[in-house]
């Protein structure tokens, strides 16, 4: 072992054993704390096996009810979109100055000269926040936004960098925040999941890992639903089988379960397998319904873009987050460009013109609907990717993954509208002021959402985990 100066090599046993003795007082005095609640165990969270998914109270007056989170996979270019650099103008071309630091870039291919934005931006709303010309339909809602331009995170690579944005930690196996939130808050409806994922395209880099219950309990995940067809896989018995024949085999079922389980009270694997059949016999009739547009009308439909073959992919996905939060669904996570479609590398103009084209409508028609509704004010909309875009070029025309500064916005549900939080330095590197990491944007989604991080634990491998791991602070200036 080490030599460390500071700390004494133990004599004799008798020695070993006197100072390991003085910890005793340590656990003492934990306990005695924890009598006053400063050491409480916060996350004692009682989960019935028989009906996991139970309403469970928040830890203060939540702001929002539900989250709908537009993950933008792949990482849009806040430069271009919502954080304009007028010093990239003066310095277009040359190499980036030393006083910024060294870079290391997720390709390598770069050589720092620096990149201006060809987009036009603008003002916006009484607010005056800038939104660049891609988006001018999102632009008329900046009133209510709260423009977070100091995020950052630990990731350089997708993988990683999605894992974390979803989790916490670059590394796969935690519980997602979908996750967590049904784990501490439960469900508030009875016939759909509490937690949707729905994507434009091509399954999310990393997979259903991005919304795993990790440690806790598998009721938590998030499902994924599928917007043509039956919306979730092996739901929908077959024709010949009758409702009436299903609800026989079912009771049936769980009659022959409950006998096997007499006696076995302590087996909660069991209960919550009884538990799942039941969830799902429920949802074979809800899940159709809650993706079932026919009964939307035309000027809802022409609201979020379904009228344009350009929109009506994402369109549609974001209609069906705000049919899912009406219905009670707690967490709804739509990707855009999924598996990384926003990874502008070689053609940052003709990537981001396309998909800003297919999600700007989409995304401001779920705005104005909710708002319309009397939604908005009760749902957390949140906007971003797994990071930015570097402000030097790759390859002449793209833009390199910057995970050291980006935005993201949120609004509605308690959110601070019109406001910008934060800010990256003079040329769009990295977050210089009120620095947002990951677990920072975490901890205020669950804090809007009534949760507070740091009492919403679970005991995994005699340690009290939290979403926010061992850190994370709630971001005040997007509070209301």
């Amino acid at each position: 072992m080490p030599n460390h100066p500071h700390i004494l090599p133990a004599t004799s046993r008798r020695d070993f054993l006197r100072r390991a003795g003085c910890g005793f007082g340590g656990l003492a005095f934990s306990y005695l704390l924890g009598l006053d609640g400063i050491l409480a165990r916060a996350g004692n969270i009682v989960i019935d096996p028989l009906n996991p998914l139970a309403p469970r109270k928040p830890h203060h007056t939540p702001k929002a009810k539900s989250v709908i989170w537009l993950f933008l996979e792949g990482g849009p270019s806040h430069l271009d979109l919502f954080d304009p650099k007028p010093a990239l103008e003066k310095l277009a071309g040359q190499k980036m100055p030393e006083s910024f630091g060294r870079v290391i870039t997720a390709m390598g291919t770069s050589d720092n000269t620096l990149m201006p934005s060809k987009r036009a931006f603008k003002q916006y709303g009484q607010s005056g926040i800038w939104v660049s010309d891609w988006l001018p339909n999102i632009a008329q809602h900046v009133d209510e936004m709260a423009v977070i331009r100091s995020c950052w995170a630990d990731g350089l690579n997708h993988v990683g960098s999605v894992c974390q944005m979803n989790t916490g930690d670059i590394l796969a196996g935690r519980p997602s925040l979908g996750a967590w939130t049904t784990y501490g808050l439960g469900t508030a409806n009875d016939n759909l999941p509490t937690f949707v994922v729905m994507a434009d395209g091509a399954e999310p880099v990393g997979g259903p890992k991005n919304w795993s219950a990790g440690f806790l309990p598998a009721s938590f995940q998030g499902t994924q639903f599928r917007t043509d067809g039956t919306p979730i896989f092996h739901l929908t018995p077959p024709k010949t089988i009758s409702d009436k024949q299903q609800r026989g085999k079912l009771d049936l079922l769980a009659g022959l379960n409950k006998h096997f389980a007499a006696g076995k009270a302590d087996d909660g694997e069991l209960a919550a397998r009884l538990n799942s059949y039941e969830q799902a016999y429920r949802m074979q009739s809800a899940a159709p319904e809650a993706v079932d547009l026919a009964g939307e009308s035309e000027a809802t439909r022409k609201l979020y873009g379904l009228d344009d073959e350009k929109t009506r992919k994402f369109g549609k996905l974001c209609l069906l987050a705000r049919r899912q939060v009406e219905r009670g669904v707690r967490f709804v996570q739509l990707y855009s460009g999924s598996n990384s479609g926003w990874d502008a590398h070689a053609d940052l103009e003709g990537n981001h013109s396309g998909l800003c084209k297919s999600s700007d409508k989409p995304i401001a028609g779920l705005l104005t609907d909710l708002k319309s509704r009397g939604l908005l004010d009760s749902t957390l909309v949140v906007w971003g990717g797994e990071f930015g875009r570097t402000p030097f070029n790759e390859n002449g025309k793209g833009r390199d993954h910057n995970p050291w500064g980006f935005t993201i916005w949120m609004a509605g549900g308690g959110v601070k509208g019109g406001s910008v939080v934060g800010s990256t330095d003079e040329i769009g590197l990295r977050a210089v002021e009120n620095r947002a990491h990951v677990r920072d944007i975490h901890a205020t989604i669950l804090h809007l959402l009534g949760m507070n991080h740091e009492k919403l634990t679970y005991l995994h491998n005699g340690r009290d985990e939290r979403p926010t791991i061992n850190d994370g602070e709630v971001i005040k200036g997007v509070l209301a």
